[in-house]
């Protein structure tokens, strides 16, 4: 039994060690494309990746929260099952998603431009979306 425990705490950790890693690299990856993209000039990549990375970080959190609060209410799937006030609790949760979602973007784009033109701010968002639908593309071609 502590072999078996021993065997599936090693396998959890390592599966997270993975996870991290891919994560990590597809990170690394973005930032490649992005960098390449805006080909920002020094000055400006001195500016630019902090408030980047602080935005990146923050709508990571506010996804994962996201992610996390809609899979323990996995009663969702039964819509039909819900009471109106289940579902308007539901509806509510996901407008102040939305809203949270729509000011970090919009201070972020305010940051930005600070620091950028807007047209490196549009080649910005385009470079986010091209690496986006790259990124998706290989996950569908791989299954």
């Amino acid at each position: 039994m502590k072999r078996f425990l021993l065997l599936l705490i090693f396998m959890c950790v390592s599966n997270f060690s993975q996870a991290q890693q891919s994560s990590d690299q597809i990170k690394s990856l973005k930032i490649a494309h992005l960098s390449s993209v805006l080909n920002l000039t020094s000055e400006e990549a001195e500016k630019f990746w902090p408030i980047y990375n602080t935005y990146d970080n923050k709508l990571y959190k506010l996804r994962h929260s996201e992610v996390i609060h809609y899979i323990k209410s996995n009663e969702i799937q039964d819509i039909e099952g819900l009471t109106e006030k289940q579902a308007t609790e539901k509806v509510q949760a996901l407008l102040t998603f939305e809203e949270d979602y729509s000011s970090l973007r919009s201070q972020f784009i305010l940051d930005c431009k600070k620091i950028l033109s807007n047209k490196k701010i549009l080649l910005l968002k385009k470079a986010e979306d091209d690496f986006n639908r790259k990124l998706l593309k290989k996950y569908k071609d791989k299954k």
